[in-house]
């Protein structure tokens, strides 16, 4: 009986080391810059720029995995002198054999018109011929982390902080959508950045080879605003954004995967209250919530050129003289990063929202998405950045 057990784990040794024989690390961006306007002398040759420079894209290769994968995504950020909190995102191009990103900003290809949402917002929705960029990583710049992270900058940190730091750096499972990160493809990074010095990226891949349940995607949506012609995403404010979308198959265990951030208007504006995000499919709600981060605070470490202001507050504390709690006004440091927001911190990145639907018949399905948003004006640019995609299982 000893003899069969030892027998069973060598087996289950050697297929553990053999499943993961392709286990990989894919670099795809090392101390890439991204800006406006000026360009890095020593940009890697395989690196496409567009708008600018704001937007990088980098044609990639590994193995297709036939068994499934596990998927971790890694980008770390410094800037480069952009001491501002941007949006930012990470994305890949599904099919850049039909009409894609990567065209359109060249002046090659138009949006289809069944991609817009009016003249202002075009490339919004999937069509037969054309699928908007599905996002891997959703994230928010710090203010001026790495670059400004020195002695000057002393009087603004905190005492709970020992110090600034050099870099952020998220990591998320991307798992889901190993059908469309293998194999060859393009995978691209944007921020919305318009200084010249900007910032500057690594990012990277990681693969387990580890047998898993493989899921397809199917993209919809994506308001993020990557190159010219799709406008500032405002168009919420007007009412519910309804688009109806077809599917050839029956879905197995369909899943929505949602990511939405609220931007702009200063303090009263969407960034800074809180909105409703309501999600129906075939008329029923799926998702009905507020998306919100109250922890921002937590990330002052990433801002050394945040603003600050003073704002006076009581405290309790300890007086060791007469060994009694006492209460005196004081100042305190209050910082913009530490400001609560429609679902992001400065530094922080976005996890999308996933909504189990269960399974989906062949045909047409309508989804309406309402964001009661507030009107965007010259001075106060209110706008939802919202993505949406399905996986299913194949």
């Amino acid at each position: 009986m000893k003899i069969k057990i030892l027998l069973i784990l060598a087996i289950l040794v050697v297929n553990q080391k053999g499943n993961a024989q392709n286990a990989l690390e894919k670099v795809v961006f090392k101390n890439q810059l991204i800006n406006f306007g000026k360009e890095d002398a020593g940009q890697d040759a395989d690196v496409i720029r567009l708008q600018g420079g704001r937007l990088v894209l980098k044609k990639i290769t590994v193995p297709s995995y036939n068994k499934g994968t596990d998927v971790l995504i890694k980008l770390s950020l410094q800037s480069n002198g952009d001491r501002w909190d941007k949006s930012g995102s990470c994305f890949i191009v599904t099919d850049p054999s039909k009409i894609s990103m990567i065209a359109i900003s060249k002046g090659e290809k138009e949006f289809p018109p069944k991609s817009n949402v009016d003249k202002k917002h075009k490339g919004i929705l999937a069509t037969e011929d054309y699928k908007p960029a599905v996002e891997l990583l959703r994230f928010m710049t710090p203010f001026g982390v790495g670059f400004y992270s020195n002695d000057d900058g002393k009087h603004r940190k905190p005492v709970y902080i020992p110090k600034w730091e050099n870099e952020v750096v998220w990591e998320q499972d991307i798992s889901q959508l190993a059908s469309v990160v293998t194999s060859t493809f393009y995978i691209g990074v944007w921020i919305d950045t318009w200084t010249k010095e900007g910032y500057k990226i690594d990012l990277s891949l990681k693969y387990s080879d580890r047998p898993t349940k493989i899921t397809k995607v199917i993209p919809l949506i994506n308001t993020v605003n990557y190159v010219k012609g799709q406008g500032l995403p405002d168009f919420f404010a007007n009412g519910s954004l309804d688009y109806v979308f077809e599917i050839a198959k029956n879905l197995k265990n369909a899943k929505l995967h949602y990511t939405t951030t609220g931007h702009g208007g200063h303090s009263g504006g969407d960034e800074f209250i809180k909105i409703k995000n309501s999600i129906h499919l075939d008329n029923k709600l799926v998702l009905d919530t507020i998306p919100w981060r109250d922890d921002c605070a937590s990330f002052r470490r990433f801002s050394p050129t945040s603003g600050v202001w003073l704002k006076k507050d009581s405290t309790s504390y300890r007086d060791y003289e007469t060994n009694t709690y006492k209460v005196k006004e004081i100042e305190e440091r209050l910082a913009s990063s530490d400001l609560s927001r429609s679902n992001w911190c400065p530094g922080s990145m976005v996890k999308p929202y996933s909504i189990s639907l269960g399974d989906l018949k062949t045909g047409k399905h309508n989804m309406k998405i309402t964001i009661p948003a507030t009107q965007s004006e010259k001075d106060k640019a209110n706008h939802w950045l919202v993505s949406a995609y399905i996986t299913y299982e194949d």
